[in-house]
C-alpha cells in the first residue's frame, strides 16, 4: 500500500497534532512554515519558506496527494496558487470566508444555517450594531 503524502501550511501545535494523528493511519505529513523552528517541526518533516516563496512551495508540493492548513491566517494567495497544482481542502474559497467573520456568518446564514444575531458597522459607531444585535453580545 503507498503512503499517503500530505502538506500542512503551518508548523504549529495544530499541524504537530495533525502530523501524530496520521502516523497510525499511514497518512504521512510534512509541514510548510515560515519559521524554521516551528514546533511541529519536532515530529514530522518542516520545509520553511516564506508564504509568498513560490520556488520553496512547488518543491514542498512535490509528491502530496493533498494539501490543508492548520489555522486560517495563512495567506489566501498561497493557498490559490497551492490548489492549481494539487487539491487543498478545505478550499481557498472557505479560507476566504474563514478568513473574514462578516462573509463567514453572511455566508452561513444565507445557506440556512443559524448564526447569531450579527451587524456589520464600522468601528467608530457600535451603536449601529448593537441596536440590531441587542445586548450581550460579541464585538
Amino acid at each position: 500500500m503507498a503512503k499517503v503524502q500530505i502538506g500542512v501550511l503551518g508548523g504549529g501545535q495544530l499541524g504537530r497534532m495533525l502530523a501524530l494523528a496520521g502516523y497510525p493511519l499511514g497518512i504521512h505529513v510534512s509541514l510548510y512554515d515560515p519559521d524554521a523552528s516551528a514546533c511541529a517541526g519536532q515530529v514530522a518533516p518542516l520545509l520553511s519558506g516564506a508564504y509568498d516563496d513560490w520556488d520553496t512551495l512547488a518543491r514542498f508540493a512535490e509528491g502530496k496527494q493533498c494539501i490543508t492548513y492548520e489555522f486560517e491566517n495563512v495567506p489566501l494567495p498561497t493557498v490559490q496558487w497551492l490548489a492549481e497544482r494539487l487539491p487543498v481542502h478545505p478550499t481557498p474559497r472557505a479560507l476566504q470566508l474563514f478568513q473574514d467573520r462578516l462573509l463567514e456568518k453572511t455566508f452561513l446564514r444565507d445557506i440556512g444555517i443559524p448564526t447569531p444575531r450579527f451587524a456589520a458597522t464600522d468601528i467608530h459607531s457600535p451603536e449601529r450594531a448593537l441596536e440590531v444585535t441587542g445586548c450581550p453580545c460579541v464585538v
